[in-house]
């Protein structure tokens, strides 16, 4: 038999996650495939009466249950055993923002602005038929090259090992937090594939919320099959995956959708603040109850560090978002979630963003945030880190004023910079000093700190035209120009 009387070539599945790249390969003409053109298409009457034209189809029903079913079996049986996998719905939202990728054809992750919010698998191919199931499962198959990070080995951030070529798309499918999934298949007439074009290649794209493959994290705890369910959870347990018993989890017929009801009623309109009737001279860190929200409570240019109390990990304070939280979440209880405190309160600086155009969910550090599927504005939360300066250090030295603002550490300063003189650790205004300044000897102006030392938290500003000089607290400052402003620390 020669070559060309050969009536089989051999079948090539690739896959892809992020911004690795993914294929099937099969015969461009065969029975399989004009049978699953015919399977696919909506319309056999809509051709190309234009360039690029594109059928527009959404996934097949059967196809959408198979997909919801393999995945939670594939999680439920997971090893070692999961302690807090959580049981996965279908969603209608993952499902539409999968079919608008999967109609732009293009062989790559996207769209950008959403890919921050949320998990993507991908797969591609042509030629006989592959369900979608096909392709879950050979994500899944990934597990063969993946080994599992025990707790032990977390110090604090666990060690990524893949043997093979790749595990994310495995990961992310096993993620136990992610528990919301919405997948489009798309028959693409012609599709850039690795620089090859492709005829009729069948488009899947997976998108999950809440989004994994976090970097050095595990993709789920391991221990007895749901003794670490989210408390929202109520103790359900079906399969070995957390599950909310009293819901009619039939997810394809009745998808359990927007977690919207989860949301807190539309905050009352921002009372206008009145203009201060003098400088602030002592702005103290802000001390925030748990439930205190940055929409509620930080306005101002000072309001970048907050000093949370103890024992917000169980008060009811709610927290929409991971990383990027929604400003009317309760600052504590997000600073607990992301990490940078624990439960017996400390120091949180805050920086806040422009609108964000999703919220996600995720539960870490015993508590569980919430998701909101609707722009709004955001902040991020960072430790305070703490550094020991001298009596001649200065703002522009360590914590230059940097657009739009800058966070510093806290600064401790030693006993007797009072004495210091003036050519050595100037101060130069009346609170609100040059950078130029003596930090310390500044505090000691501004009455934050006495003479013998203490904690200083500064705030870098943009620079004024004009600087008093004041004989305060036993030290005359001069006049002059990059400023920073003193606020009282607390000493601990």
């Amino acid at each position: 038999m020669t070559f060309a009387g050969m009536t089989w070539l051999p079948v090539l599945s690739l896959l892809l996650l992020c911004v690795r790249d993914s294929a099937s390969l099969f015969l461009p003409d065969s029975k399989e495939l004009r049978q699953l053109l015919s399977r696919y298409e909506e319309d056999q009457n809509v051709t190309s009466n234009r360039a690029g034209n594109r059928t527009r189809r959404a996934i097949r029903w059967s196809d959408r249950e198979d997909i919801i079913q393999l995945h939670n079996k594939l999680r439920g049986g997971v090893y070692p055993t999961a302690s807090n996998m959580e049981h996965m719905i279908w969603d209608d939202e993952l499902e539409r923002s999968a079919t608008h990728w999967s109609e732009e054809c293009q062989w790559d992750h996207g769209p950008q602005d959403l890919l921050m919010s949320i998990g993507q698998n991908l797969a591609v191919h042509w030629g006989r038929y592959r369900s979608p199931a096909f392709h879950v499962q050979a994500w899944y198959d990934e597990v063969k090259d993946y080994t599992y990070p025990y707790s032990h080995e977390c110090n604090p951030w666990c060690p990524e090992r893949c043997s093979g070529p790749m595990c994310t798309h495995y990961t992310q499918l096993v993620w136990a937090t992610t528990n919301r999934v919405g997948c489009a298949v798309h028959v693409c007439p012609r599709m850039n594939v690795w620089g090859e074009i492709w005829e009729n290649a069948v488009y899947l794209v997976c998108n999950y919320s809440p989004k994994g493959n976090w970097i050095g994290e595990a993709p789920y705890q391991h221990g007895r099959p749901c003794s670490q369910c989210p408390p929202s959870y109520g103790g359900g347990c079906r399969n070995n995956l957390c599950f909310k018993e009293t819901e009619d989890m039939n997810e394809v017929e009745k998808p359990q959708v927007p977690v919207q009801p989860r949301t807190t009623a539309k905050p009352a309109p921002k009372p206008k603040p009145s203009p201060p009737k003098k400088p602030a001279s002592r702005p103290s860190t802000p001390k925030a109850t748990t439930p205190r929200t940055l929409r509620d409570k930080c306005k101002g240019a000072t309001c970048n560090r907050y000093h949370c109390p103890a024992n917000c990990l169980n008060k009811k304070g709610k927290v929409w978002g991971t990383l990027f939280y929604d400003v009317q979440s309760s600052i504590c209880r997000a600073a607990i979630h992301f990490g940078v405190i624990d439960n017996n309160g400390g120091l949180v600086d805050i920086t806040r963003k422009d609108k964000f155009p999703f919220f996600v969910r995720a539960t870490k550090n015993g508590i569980e945030s919430f998701s909101k599927y609707k722009p709004g504005n955001a902040f991020v939360v960072a430790k305070v880190e703490e550094t020991t300066a001298d009596c001649y250090t200065t703002v522009a030295e360590i914590c230059p004023f940097k657009k739009p603002d800058s966070h510093c550490p806290r600064i401790f300063c030693p006993a007797n910079c009072k004495t210091q003189p003036s050519y050595w650790s100037p101060v130069i205004g009346n609170n609100i000093y040059t950078d130029s300044s003596s930090i310390c000897k500044a505090a000691i102006h501004a009455g934050v700190i006495k003479a013998d030392g203490g904690f200083v938290d500064v705030l870098p500003l943009d620079k004024r035209k004009n600087y008093v000089g004041v004989l305060k607290n036993g030290i005359q400052s001069e006049r002059y120009y990059s400023i920073f402003f003193i606020r009282k620390g607390l000493i601990r």
